[in-house]
């Protein structure tokens, strides 16, 4: 259905700026005049071009979390909150966004029903802690826990790719000098040697071959790897190919210790928060399996919500998953017994987290020798195979 931006005035004469869905717009100012406001500037919005709200920062979420919390807190309307929120955002998107809230949280929409229209903004987690603060008249409360579980996830993803940023550098570094020295340095020993009639030792002729292959079939071998690369991405969309490439990830030495850690820290922080949020037991971990990113430990929760519903404790079915470290499964078990189940998970999260950074310095301190040692061997190899026939050619001459 085609959307219109209007401004409108109301009876105090106060401006309102959104965006409203409708077949024409005769049928934008028949609602807005059923809402007893009077239009002043009507557009047709055309439609975006590839650009949608999957390119919206999460920073811009945050933010929005953090400034609707205090709007609220301070007594302020929900409806009048969307206006000068709608009205103050820089980000175009989200500025967008919130223009289509306001205009569906006019028509009768509950803030969880409008917010539910834009998956790609705010993911079901976030939808259904709004739905929770709704019920239970704490949307202030809520706003605030969920900013602070959004900025504490942001902070976490920016160590982690920070932490990566060295060795991606090194690793790119080397592979450039790498075909620098087959494309252009190679062939010139090749041709120095051809001139001094000097046999080959077979490590010479082996490198020389490597970078004959190298510079007549440089399109091939990317050729191929690019060709690998989609195959392979569109096996992993299947849902076959995607439990297969979770299950090798948690598999991976270190690689899959990491993930796991990162996966348990989601699982509790996230959990707890929706438990705290009054959000009941099943639905949580509805929610919580969607969004671990895991297809392995989906499979975990969801046999886990079939275990609960008939009636046995949460910590047995993730403990007999065997995913779950024992701590996280003895730390769930005490928080059932002792009723102080979303302390727990809050507690498990802020432990994993630390590892997770722990790890994270550990895997990055350990990638950097292991580059270090892979072009040592790599220059190592060359060098040998240029000296030698150069050391033969010398005692030749002797």
């Amino acid at each position: 259905m085609p959307q219109f931006a209007y401004v409108a005035v109301d009876a105090k004469g106060r401006r309102v700026k959104a965006i409203m869905e409708a077949e024409s717009e005769q049928g934008v100012l028949a609602k807005l005049r059923d809402q007893s406001l009077t239009c002043t500037e009507i557009r047709p919005i055309a439609k975006s071009r590839g650009i949608g709200p999957a390119k919206l920062k999460p920073k811009s979420v945050i933010v929005f979390s953090r400034t609707f919390a205090t709007m609220i807190d301070a007594g302020i309307p929900i409806l009048r909150c969307l206006e000068i929120l709608g009205g103050q955002t820089r980000d175009p998107l989200m500025r967008e966004t919130i223009l289509q809230i306001t205009a569906d949280v006019k028509g009768g929409m509950t803030l969880n029903e409008s917010l539910q229209k834009h998956p790609r903004v705010f993911s079901k987690l976030y939808v259904n802690m709004i739905r929770a603060a709704e019920v239970g008249g704490i949307l202030d409360q809520i706003l605030e826990r969920l900013s602070g579980f959004l900025e504490y996830e942001a902070e976490i993803r920016g160590k982690i790719k920070a932490a990566m940023m060295y060795p991606v550098l090194v690793l790119i570094f080397s592979q450039v000098m790498l075909f620098a020295l087959f494309s252009f340095v190679l062939p010139k020993f090749k041709d120095i040697f051809s001139g001094m009639n000097v046999e080959l030792p077979p490590v010479t002729k082996a490198l020389f071959v490597m970078g004959d292959f190298m510079g007549a079939y440089w399109w091939l071998v990317l050729l191929m790897m690019g060709g690998a690369f989609v195959a392979f991405k569109a096996w992993a969309k299947t849902p076959a190919g995607r439990y297969q490439v979770d299950f090798m990830k948690l598999r991976i030495p270190i690689v899959g210790e990491l993930a796991l850690k990162m996966s348990v820290a989601r699982f509790s922080r996230t959990f707890g928060t929706l438990i705290s949020a009054g959000v009941p037991m099943i639905r949580s971990l509805e929610i919580v399996g969607e969004t671990l990113g895991n297809a392995v430990l989906t499979e975990a929760i969801d046999k886990t919500r079939i275990s609960i519903r008939e009636g046995q404790k949460l910590s047995l079915p993730l403990e007999q998953s065997g995913l779950f470290p024992t701590m996280v499964t003895s730390m769930i078990d005490i928080g059932e017994e002792s009723g102080r189940l979303p302390e727990m998970l809050v507690k498990v999260g802020d432990f994993y987290d630390g590892e997770v950074e722990t790890t994270v310095k550990g895997l990055t301190s350990m990638i950097e020798p292991m580059l270090i040692i892979f072009m040592g061997c790599v220059v190592g190899f060359i060098a040998i195979s240029i000296m030698t026939p150069i050391f033969k050619l010398v005692t030749s001459v002797k």
